[in-house]
């Protein structure tokens, strides 16, 4: 554990030594006669810094020159021209020398960078003049939309300044409550399903509500579509982006009906039926009634998801019941195949957030890119994949394309399995739920060490990276402390007997050599299930106390057999199962 620690101590002072931010996020704000619109803009703050806020920045006329070339001078204004074929550097240094106090360079590239405004000598010997003017990068569409404005003789003026950006949008404690409320709750959901299964079947019997058991095969197949999914969005996202909403829209459609399921069951209408006429079926009206209004709700989602006003919360509304579905649906049925799973995943998660930007042509995590939508993309679609919370606070973010904070489902359903795990183990040893808190506890401290970690490199993290830590080694050393750890690791307790004995039986089974022939129970069910050789079923008459060996020898007529398996007489009425 303490290895670890170290281990990612060390990553994060190397990730904080080769981050290098090529430019900052400003804002420009243009009014004129009757009208006034902030737009986003990208500049370099080692050459010449904006100021902080609107009220220092100095409201200068805007020249438009990128129309034709004019050579009158620029004398306290504010210069917006074209991108062309010179540097960043070159045009600032035009612009500076004509008497512009400020240049804007529209750019049709929405991702350019400022790359290239760091200035090249031709002559080495001769230094070049200081920059002192503010350069910035304007995007294509927002130069159209200020020239709109300019028409009918109305003078227009700008101001350039960059306000501080927050260390944590308070939008954070939002997303946080979400992602610890779904785990918590996905992972009690599981439990409680566990324990209404045990009361109604043995362990070896098959139920439609039985969660489907996670096999090594199936991990192998999760992490190879992962892979696969995250390439095809990162080279295709404009055409494969679609079919990633259609199959939330489904997922997340019937997500919603299995969480609001067992609260229509406990509502007064839940017993009306609609008869079919002619046939025998019947259709319940509160569940169909259910079901179209989940389909309201996906439909309204797909209509309006791009919506940014009111369209994440049917997102975020969607994305939490589809973790609980899985959650409540899938199983890992040991710690053994949930380390693996979730150690795979994390390692699919660090590589595609740290060790891509150095295999990329940009620079640029695929994981990040892919999650907040490539910047040139022709469709302008979001992955819906995420839970998204708009910022709180004003910042030059919220005009950059960037106006939400995103946390991905897989940050919550994958260390959510971890939670449902020890949940479903707290229930089996009947233990008061020590592993599912503890668990849920170490979820929640891990998830604020991302957001630290966010806020300590100004840049997206691999959350599984400290969930998966941090709910992992907790549940360990939990089941380390209460010497449970060979239990835990190989989730064996549903196929131990219990020594409880039935209720209504007069005596407890003996231990002894013959104890391994006893048949396995179930307390909830109170049943004995049958072997594929037949055994004899207890039998115990009023009034006197048997042990084990004493029932398997008795015959109830009141002899004594040698062998029981083939001389034993049953009499339907003689016997009884509790």
């Amino acid at each position: 554990m303490a290895c670890l620690g170290f281990l990612l101590f060390f990553l994060l002072l190397f990730l904080l030594a080769s981050t290098t931010a090529q430019g900052e996020y400003g804002v420009v704000h243009v009014v004129s006669d009757n009208w006034s619109k902030d737009y986003c803009i990208l500049f370099r703050s080692d050459y010449v810094t904006l100021p902080r806020d609107l009220q220092h920045a100095p409201l200068l006329p805007l020249h438009d020159g990128t129309g034709a070339s004019c050579q009158r001078p620029l004398h306290r204004t504010t210069a917006m021209v074209m991108r062309g074929n010179c540097s960043f550097y070159d045009k600032g240094w035009l612009a500076q020398g004509r008497g512009a106090h400020g240049l804007l360079i529209v750019s049709r590239v929405s991702d350019q960078q400022c790359s290239d405004i760091t200035p090249a000598a031709q002559n080495p010997h001769k230094p070049l003049p200081d920059l002192t003017i503010p350069v910035a990068v304007l995007r294509y569409t927002d130069m159209l939309d200020i020239l709109s404005h300019t028409h009918g003789g109305n003078r227009v003026h700008v101001a350039l300044y960059a306000p501080p950006e927050p260390i944590l949008d308070y939008n954070m404690v939002v997303i946080f409550l979400l992602a610890v409320g779904t785990v918590a709750v996905g992972g009690y959901w599981a439990g409680v399903t566990e324990r209404a299964l045990a009361a109604r079947r043995g362990p070896e019997e098959d139920d439609e509500d039985s969660p489907v058991d996670f096999t090594p095969a199936m991990t192998g197949a999760v992490v190879t579509m992962s892979c696969s999914i995250m390439l095809l969005l990162y080279f295709f996202y404009d055409c494969f982006v679609y079919i990633m909403i259609a199959i939330f829209g489904l997922g997340a459609g019937t997500g919603l009906y299995s969480c609001l399921v067992p609260v229509v069951r406990h509502l007064p209408v839940w017993q009306d039926q609609w008869l079919l006429p002619g046939r025998r079926a019947c259709l319940q009206l509160p569940l169909l009634l259910l079901a179209g209004l989940c389909l309201v709700v996906t439909v309204l989602w797909v209509a309006y998801r791009n919506e940014d006003r009111w369209a994440w919360l049917l997102q975020d509304t969607l994305g939490v019941a589809y973790c609980l579905f899985v959650l409540r649906r899938m199983r890992l049925p040991t710690l053994k195949s949930c380390a693996s799973f979730l150690l795979a995943l994390l390692v699919f998660d660090v590589f595609f957030v740290f060790i891509t930007p150095l295999l990329t042509r940009t620079g640029e995590s695929i994981m990040v890119g892919v999650a907040s939508g490539p910047a040139d993309s022709l469709s302008h679609e979001r992955l819906p994949m995420v839970l998204k919370v708009p910022r709180l606070s004003f910042s030059a973010l919220t005009l950059c394309d960037q106006p939400f904070s995103i946390l991905g489902f897989g940050d919550i359903v994958v260390p959510g399995f971890l939670v449902a795990y020890c949940h479903r183990f707290d229930v089996q040893i009947h233990s008061r739920q020590v592993y599912f808190v503890a668990c849920t506890a170490a979820y929640a401290v891990g998830l604020l060490v991302t957001f630290f970690a966010m806020a300590l490199m100004q840049m997206g993290q691999p959350a599984l990276l400290y969930l998966v830590s941090s709910t992992l080694l907790t549940s360990l050393a939990v089941a380390a402390c209460r010497q449970e750890l060979t239990l835990f690791w190989t989730g064996q307790v549903r196929g131990k007997a219990l020594t409880r004995p039935v209720p209504g039986l007069c005596g407890a089974p003996s231990v002894g050599s013959e104890q391994k022939q006893e048949p396995r129970f179930n307390p909830w069910v109170r049943k004995i299930p049958w072997r594929r050789k037949w055994q004899p079923t207890p039998v115990f008459l009023p009034g006197e106390s048997h042990g084990w060996r004493s029932l398997v020898g008795y015959s109830p007529r009141g002899h004594k057999e040698s062998d029981t398996t083939e001389q034993l007489h049953l009499h339907p009425r003689s016997f009884f199962v509790c």
